[in-house]
């Protein structure tokens, strides 16, 4: 992962309302998201994580792109877990708290029995990653595995 390491090194930092974000093309989508380093995250999920499952799970927004392109690239469909409210029969509710938000999201087409592999950006405080595996564990759902690309840690090198 050479270039995902030195484009976090090259990422900009910037502080609102006393939290730290970093400015990347993984987590922001600014700058441009170049394909050859899509292309190498996409090679290190695929050999990296448990792929036998039936769906990958992932949250809205960030996710979406790097799920889209291991989808594609595993022939596994993707669940988007969304921030609106359908009301579509099966859905469940989850609370997700971050170090910068709270918020509800709403999770649609994951069955109970369904293999998933979750597939987020980031992994900065674990409020997501916790508020998902939660939900997807009422659906009756097994997550097979958990993925971050991105896992963010404070300067004395913990989460």
């Amino acid at each position: 992962m050479d270039r995902l390491r030195a484009s976090l090194l090259d990422a900009p930092i910037v502080e609102k309302e006393g939290y730290q974000y970093f400015v990347h093309p993984i987590t922001d989508g600014v700058p441009a998201l170049d394909p050859a380093l899509l292309r190498e995250i996409v090679v290190g999920v695929v050999r990296k994580a448990d792929l036998d499952v039936d769906r990958i799970v992932t949250p809205a927004a960030m996710g979406i792109h790097v799920s889209t392109a291991v989808s594609l690239a595993a022939d596994i469909p993707v669940t988007v877990v969304r921030k609106r409210q359908y009301g579509l029969e099966g859905e469940v509710a989850l609370s997700q708290v971050t170090g910068y938000s709270a918020s509800e999201m709403y999770i649609n087409g994951v069955d109970p029995g369904d293999r998933v592999l979750v597939l987020d950006d980031v992994l900065s405080t674990g409020g997501t990653l916790d508020a998902l595996t939660d939900a997807l564990a009422e659906i009756g759902a097994e997550v097979a595995d958990a993925v971050a690309v991105i896992g963010k840690v404070d300067e004395d090198g913990t989460g």
